[in-house]
């Protein structure tokens, strides 16, 4: 069954690691995953959450054959789980591997490794966003997967920090012991496994986040930016405080601050210099209070239809 705790959070030592040890509460560390991971001991990670490269020649990696692609993230997949400890969490977010038109859902791929190891599966999230490219032969893609698996049957699972509030909160039960008391939960319910999908106006907007695009507080150089909010999901749910946060791709450092904002101890590498500046900066903007962020809980803007932006163009109407 999944561990409940409540914790309280605690500070940490704020001062930025370049190099992995059990006393550090921050490293970010740039060099090859697979070789930096060889100095972490067995079942050492609470959480690793984590958006791999999706083999589309970004200019932070090389195209390479589907098959060697699937390959190599499969040596990397091999020491995550050795690092992972047996109560811990694992959320591997991606999208598609398109290649001549043709649509590959890595999540199906991803998901036969992983098993390969006998990990379970506890969630197929869908993370659906508002904006992105426009297709103009298939329709255009509007969501990304994250796989939770889990080591073990004794995971780590805090439900009350991620609850949302209930539709019907005055529903009573009518039937059972219970009969004529409320039937939910005062804290709210469990939310779905579909994240950010269109909103009732009872529903919370705490599952409510737009993927990383121009105008967003958080944007930065890196062309594949998840949203801090997205990965504070997980740390709630899947950790307590002090425990420790594992980013092999960390890109811009997205996750390592979600772990930080919450009193948690975190590991993030990568490969490109540039980005590793960047989380550094990133980190100790966010430790200052200067670094911009979308707040957990903010409601995604809807248009009026009264904006300018929103109206149909002149030359239009008569097409319309």
């Amino acid at each position: 069954m999944p561990v409940q705790n409540k914790t309280s959070l605690t500070p940490i030592d704020q001062n930025i690691y370049s190099d992995f040890d059990k006393s550090h509460n921050i490293s970010l560390i740039q060099g090859n995953t697979i070789e930096i991971l060889k100095s972490i001991p067995n079942n050492f990670i609470s959480l690793i959450i984590t958006s791999p490269p999706y083999n589309l020649g970004k200019i932070y990696e090389k195209k390479v054959d589907f098959e060697d692609y699937l390959q190599k993230q499969e040596e990397v997949i091999k020491e995550l789980i050795r690092v992972l400890n047996l109560n811990g969490n694992l959320c591997w977010e991606v999208g598609n591997y398109i290649s001549n038109g043709e649509v590959f859902p890595l999540d199906v791929y991803f998901y036969h490794i992983f098993k390969k190891y006998d990990l379970q599966l506890r969630n197929r999230i869908i993370w659906h966003f508002g904006h992105g490219l426009h297709c103009k032969n298939r329709f255009s893609g509007r969501y990304e997967t994250v796989l939770w698996f889990t080591k073990s049957d004794d995971y780590i699972f805090n439900l009350d920090a991620i609850r949302v509030p209930s539709k019907y909160p005055g529903k009573k039960a009518y039937k059972g012991p219970n009969k004529g008391k409320p039937s939910g939960n005062p804290l709210g319910k469990n939310p779905s496994d579909v994240w950010n999908l269109l909103k009732k106006e009872w529903e919370s907007a705490f599952w409510e986040f737009p993927n990383v695009k121009s105008n967003h507080p958080e944007k930065t150089i890196h062309p594949c930016q998840f949203p801090i909010e997205l990965a504070e999901r997980c740390v709630l749910a899947l950790t307590h405080s002090n425990d420790y946060i594992l980013d092999p791709y960390c890109g811009v450092g997205s996750s390592l601050i979600a772990g930080i904002k919450h009193s948690r101890k975190v590991i993030g590498i990568d490969k490109e210099a540039k980005y590793i500046g960047l989380t550094k900066k990133r980190i100790q903007d966010f430790l200052q209070g200067n670094l911009k962020l979308r707040p957990l809980g903010k409601k995604i803007y809807k248009p009026t239809g009264k904006e300018k932006v929103a109206q149909i163009p002149e030359e239009w109407k008569d097409l319309t």
